[in-house]
Parts: structure tokens; sequence; C-alpha cells
């Protein structure tokens, strides 16, 4: 599949955003963090400025972004559909939370309770978005048992590990969630490689040969269908040089995984400020790493109309 940025910064974006949106529902409501007036106004900024950016650098993509709203209508059948309903419904509780956290100064009774719905509907609205592409049956790299479980992990991550450099930087951070953080880490790196492992062993069983129902040789076209590259090959037929391809794995562990666990895992003999200084830069590298990682996501997947051309 074509890997058009928008979109790259549209999943990557929005995972970390409804993460760490998620992960501040829930500490918030159950008290665990303070109500404090800056950390709620600037982690539910960034959870919210992510999402929100996500969502309209997702339009870029689109022929007519002002047509945009009329998916909406189709929530019973699609869940490119649902995706935008639910994120949309997010902002409710997620207003209220932030109106009582930010303005109130509490995150108990009623706001704890705005801050737990919206936890769920972050959960719910990133499961969408998985199966997106875990519905898609033309594209076997995608409609495996790995996608959605993927999409919730990598938004797990990136959410811990964003939420553990904003209590950082506010003296309130704790070594449970620096656990988590290179805990949910290492689980995101081994589930990327068993994607990857899973994807590279992958035996497609359409073929020409099954599409047409000829038997008895090999079917092949005798010439192209068309003479230049058209929208289907543009988009659907993307290719990608097998030694660009490792590199580019290589570079996504590297910033995704291994250098935010080994900045991860300095902080915890390090005093306040020295932790706030390594758990900003584990954050960034590790959104930059994603979005390498989301790119390879688009770029490594293959349509089945390709067999129409002849790859």
């Amino acid at each position: 599949m074509h890997p058009a940025f928008s979109v790259v910064f549209f999943t990557t974006a929005t995972g970390a955003g409804y993460g760490l949106l998620a992960l501040l529902g829930v500490f918030g409501g159950l008290q665990l963090i303070p109500p404090d007036f800056w950390l709620g106004l600037i982690g539910l900024g960034l959870a919210l400025g992510l999402v929100a950016a996500g969502l309209l650098s997702s339009t870029a993509h689109l022929g007519r972004p002002e047509r945009a709203w009329r998916a909406f209508s189709q929530w019973r059948s699609s869940w490119l559909s649902r995706e935008g309903v639910a994120s949309v419904l997010t902002f409710i509780p997620a207003g209220l939370f932030g109106i009582g956290w930010v303005f109130f100064g509490r995150t108990d009774g009623w706001v704890g309770i705005a801050g737990i719905l919206t936890a769920f509907c972050a959960v719910v609205t990133v499961c969408t978005t998985g199966m997106i592409y875990a519905s898609l049956k033309p594209i076997a790299q995608w409609h495996s048992r790995f996608t959605l479980p993927g999409y919730l992990i990598f938004s797990a991550m990136t959410g811990s590990v964003l939420l553990n450099a904003l209590m950082q930087s506010f003296d309130v951070g704790s070594k449970t969630l620096l656990a988590a953080c290179v805990l949910l880490t290492m689980i995101g790196w081994g589930w990327k490689l068993a994607t990857w492992r899973y994807n590279d062993r992958l035996e497609i069983p359409t073929n020409a040969n099954t599409a047409t129902g000829l038997a008895g040789g090999t079917v092949r076209s005798l010439e192209w269908p068309h003479t230049e590259e058209n929208y289907l090959l543009k988009e659907m037929g993307f290719r990608i040089a097998r030694k660009h391809g490792a590199r580019l794995r290589q570079i996504t562990q590297v910033l995704a995984f291994a250098l935010p666990v080994l900045l991860l895992a300095a902080t915890f003999a390090l005093p306040w400020p020295f932790a706030a200084v390594l758990s900003a830069p584990a954050a960034i590298v590790q959104f930059a790493g994603m979005l390498v990682e989301r790119w390879l996501f688009f770029a490594e997947a293959k349509h089945t109309v390709t067999l129409y051309y002849g790859r």
C-alpha cells in the first residue's frame, strides 16, 4: 500500500494521543495522580492535541475533504465510520474530565467517572482504528490476528511513555509507571518482531490461477492492462526494496524500542531532575520510531488486486 504521510501521522499521533488520554482518565479517575492544574492542562492538552492533529491530517488523504462528514452515516457497516463516531464521542467525557480537573482542581466524584468513561471511549476508538485494517481481507498482512492487538499495545506503550515524561517533569513520577513503560515497550518490541516473522512467512493462497479458475499450468497476462501506472498501482501496488525494508526495520527497533528502553531504565537510578531529562527524549525518540514503523506497516502490505498486474 502507498504509505501516505498523512495516514502514517494519523495512526501514530492518534495512537499515542488516545493511549495518553486513557491513562490520564484511569490514573486521574482513581486518584493515582494529583489533580495539579498544570499537569492536567498540559497532559490533557497534549493528548487531545495529538488526537485532533491526527484526525485533521487524515483528511489530507481525501480527494474531497469537505465530504468527510458523510462517512459518519455508515457506522452500521463501516469500521472507518465507527472510528469517526467513536473519536467524536470521546471528546464529550474528555471535555467534562478536563473541565473538572483544570477548572475545579478535582478528579473525584463525577470528574472521576468522566475520566473512566474517557479511558473506555479512547480504548474503543483505538479498537475501531485497528479494525479498519484488520477487516480488509484482500490485504493478508493486515487481515491477521496481529493487527488489532498491535494497535492496542502500541497505543498503551506510547501513551505510557508520554505520561511518564509528563509526570517526571512535574516531579511526581513513580517507579511503578517507569517499570510499566519498560515492560510495555518490550512487549511492543516482541509483538512487532512476531508480526514481521508472520508476514515474512505468509503464503497467500490466491494467485492468477485461483482468480481465473484455470488449472493445468501457470496463468499469466500476455500484455499489461495499460501502458502507464494508474491509481491502483500507485495506492495498492507500492513496492519497497528488500534492503531498504530491512534497514527501516532496524531503525524502527532502535528508535521505537531499544533506545527508549535504555533511556527509561537509566532513570531508575537517577534523581529528579535528571530522570525528567531522560524521560522526555525517550518519548520523542519513540514517537519518531513509531512513524517509521507505521510507514513500513503500509509499505509492506500487498493488495490482492496487484495479481491483475502480474505482481
